[in-house]
């Protein structure tokens, strides 16, 4: 994990040893008022391949086009969103302060230790004892976790807070 202090712009987070703190974690995080939260952690493990079909054409957001007839290739899920299987973890989120980032209460994120944290990047962070998934950003010389929500306030990252990043998020799975 990564100490948030005294690495204003540069890159953040790098992976270590998810393992060794996370393998099997799952727990519920302290509420607060103004914050998206983490609501539970699962480690990763890869027990099955499963193969979905895929369409390598592009399906119309508009006008209907004439659907293929054929299949082109088999989609491991697992492949395609989990790029460091040792160093991923998912997170349930609670609250509203993403909502703009379209995660919402309940969704679930993949979140990747392996995955530097740079200015813009949406991270899973320990502030203070408390978990949060918040934008990373920076500006002159300040970092902060900001919210996806005008009703939230900016946490600026100061001295004495204790503030680490868990890992980036690379996902959101949520239902339509």
């Amino acid at each position: 994990m990564a100490d948030l202090m005294g690495q204003c712009p540069e890159t953040l987070c790098t992976a270590t040893a998810l393992q060794e703190r996370c393998a099997v974690l799952r727990f519920l995080v302290v509420k607060k008022e103004n914050h998206t939260r983490v609501s539970a952690i699962w480690g990763f493990e890869a027990r099955t391949r499963l193969e979905v079909p895929l369409f390598t054409a592009g399906i119309s957001a508009g006008f209907p086009s004439p659907a293929d007839d054929f299949i082109d290739a088999k989609l491991d899920l697992n492949e395609f969103l989990i790029a460091h299987p040792a160093a991923t973890f998912f997170v349930r989120v609670e609250g509203t302060s993403m909502i703009e980032a379209s995660i919402h209460p309940g969704d679930i994120l993949i979140v990747d230790k392996a995955v530097e944290a740079k200015p813009g990047s949406i991270v899973i962070a320990v502030i203070d004892g408390e978990f949060t998934v918040k934008r990373y950003h920076c500006v002159d010389g300040k970092c902060f976790l900001l919210a996806e929500n005008p009703r939230f306030s900016p946490i600026e990252i100061t001295e004495g807070m204790a503030a680490e990043v868990w890992g980036v998020v690379s996902y959101v799975i949520h239902k339509v």
